[in-house]
């Protein structure tokens, strides 16, 4: 098993830096939704999971997960720690179950669940689908479907 590089205290203070609000790819995600002139709330508190982004006349969350945390099958999520082995696989798998009834919670409810990786973000035309992806859900809810779309 490897060894921390830090002492405990240390470890504790790196691990009180991690954020879990207003992180660079959360701020990522609002600037493209309010460039596109869409709306939102933070925080979506009474909801389950407690979404990143709440849109509530638009009945959509959006939850922005990084990669490592929320184990994702991208490099970077799967990349297993040396440091704690055990202790992180539990915790993000426990991440990953957390995140998996959270979206099925919110889609019994008539939510729309879009789920935004932190990987993603930096892909081209990832702007362009975000809104899309929104944008689609809000024709969808404001008008009838029609026999031509």
């Amino acid at each position: 098993m490897a060894t921390d590089v830090f002492t405990p205290e240390q470890r504790s203070a790196v691990m009180r830096r991690v954020k879990g609000r207003d992180t660079g790819p959360e701020r990522a995600v609002r600037r493209i939704l309010r460039a596109a002139g869409i709306g939102y709330r933070l925080g979506g508190a009474g909801l389950p999971g407690r979404p990143d982004l709440v849109m509530k006349g638009r009945r959509t969350a959006v939850f922005v997960h990084g990669c490592f945390w929320h184990g994702h099958d991208c490099p970077r999520g799967a990349r297993a720690p040396k440091a704690n082995a055990a202790y992180w696989s539990a915790k993000i798998d426990r991440n990953r179950a957390r995140d998996a009834a959270a979206a099925a919670a919110l889609e019994a409810a008539g939510w729309r669940v879009l789920t935004v990786w932190e990987c993603g973000l930096g892909d081209p035309g990832f702007a362009a689908r975000l809104v899309a992806a929104v944008r689609d859900q809000a024709a969808a809810l404001s008008t009838a479907p029609s026999p031509s779309a």
